[in-house]
């Protein structure tokens, strides 16, 4: 992970980290042979920052996490969803300003 602040989610920890969370969780669903989920990757390190303490964000890797992905029917990379009280609460699918992701997760609270 490039930053201390993002988490890793995994099928084996996601419902753990994820869906019992007690706060909004952003999920950044990515690939490391995805060039947009690279370039997104700076603002969800920003997102993990800014909202430390607030809200969990983290990254998916769809390769190794088959298990949520087709949970999600995650299809396309990035997928970014937002989760509250272990439902989503928003989706996002390419990428996405920060923005925009800042007010989902703050709509989320």
């Amino acid at each position: 992970m490039a930053s201390e602040h993002v988490r890793e989610f995994t099928d084996q920890n996601f419902d753990a980290e994820v869906l019992a969370a007690a706060g909004p969780v952003l999920v950044d669903f990515w690939a490391e042979w995805c060039t947009p989920c690279i370039m997104l990757g700076p603002t969800i390190d920003k997102i993990a920052a800014d909202y430390a303490g607030k809200a969990k964000v983290g990254k998916l890797d769809i390769e190794s996490n088959r298990s949520v992905v087709e949970r999600y029917a995650i299809s396309a990379v990035p997928t970014l969803l937002i989760f509250r009280n272990g439902e989503v609460a928003q989706k996002f699918v390419g990428m996405k300003r920060e923005d925009d992701l800042k007010r989902a997760i703050d709509a989320a609270q």
